[in-house]
């Protein structure tokens, strides 16, 4: 197994597992400050905090993280704030505050920025702020849709990002957008009832591994709910590429393009499968792990 490997495996186990002991010592943040370096200069949003709470955590469960592309760092998501820490442990470094709620970070491919889903606008925008925090630019506009799980294509110009219709949910499509802003392009648009999620890139950039099920989250669902799909970014078309009754869901590849983890459910629990492209061997790379969302 490649080191390259290893580091989509660390993202996956993290994200989906407990995450070791680490050291995050929250401060408070001052009655209207905004999140730092938010290029607007304008409070985040309308709302002034009048309590602040301090709080020192050795676990995290349910967060969203990121390896950096040289491998010595994550950035992940806690209480709506996202933090960078060494990978080998240690005490972990904020890198945003305030009353917004940011989630689910990615390195860029060159590691020198950090996207990110916030609500600091009124409502969920997909934003970019330098690994220092000091330069925060909004790349999406509007305050009326649902905006999940930002990725870098691998070139670093653009992002690609689930969108909903609406504020309340509903069945997220692919959108991707340059970096330097505008309106974006809307990737997968029909089936209208096709929900997409948790877009990886393979290697050369050239398509697009994704999530997918027909509508929206429900309760006291049967499984399956997700099966993987790739879609072609040059000649459009998708195809569905898992047939697991448990469901298959967040794909990660490795780097050289020979490997594909992804997670789904066996009986009760949830765990990592991991697929060898040359040989089409699949196997349990960590089973159980920390619970899914279906």
């Amino acid at each position: 197994m490649t080191v390259n490997l290893l580091w989509n495996v660390r993202k996956l186990l993290l994200a989906i597992a407990i995450c070791a002991p680490l050291m995050v010592h929250a401060q408070p943040t001052p009655a209207g400050d905004s999140a730092k370096g938010a290029s607007t200069g304008k409070r985040d949003l309308p709302l002034i905090p009048t309590r602040s709470a301090r709080f020192t955590a050795t676990q995290v469960t349910w967060m969203s993280l990121d390896v950096s592309p040289d491998g010595l760092s994550i950035v992940f998501d806690m209480l709506g704030d996202l933090y960078t820490l060494p990978i080998a442990g240690g005490s972990a470094t904020r890198l945003t505050n305030g009353t917004a709620f940011d989630t689910q970070p990615r390195y860029s491919p060159d590691g020198k920025r950090i996207v990110f889903v916030s609500d600091r606008s009124g409502g969920d925008n997909v934003w970019l702020t330098t690994i220092d925090g000091r330069d925060t630019t909004q790349v999406t506009k509007g305050n009326d849709a649902l905006i999940l799980s930002p990725e870098w294509t691998p070139d670093g110009k653009y992002i690609v990002a689930s969108r909903s219709g609406g504020p309340l949910g509903g069945a997220a499509k692919l959108w991707m957008w340059h970096t330097d802003g505008g309106s974006g392009i809307q990737l997968i648009r029909e089936p209208a009832t096709i929900k997409t999620l948790g877009a990886a890139f393979s290697a050369d950039g050239k398509q697009i591994w994704y999530a997918a099920r027909t509508g929206d989250w429900q309760y006291n669902a049967l499984l399956p709910q997700y099966q993987l799909n790739v879609y072609d970014r040059e000649t459009g078309e998708r195809r569905v590429v898992s047939a697991r009754y448990g469901s298959a869901f967040r794909p990660a590849l490795s780097p050289d393009g020979k490997f594909l983890v992804y997670g789904t459910r066996q009986d009760t629990e949830t765990g990592l499968r991991i697929r060898d492209f040359q040989s089409g061997d699949e196997r349990w790379l960590a089973y159980p792990v920390q619970r899914d969302d279906q």
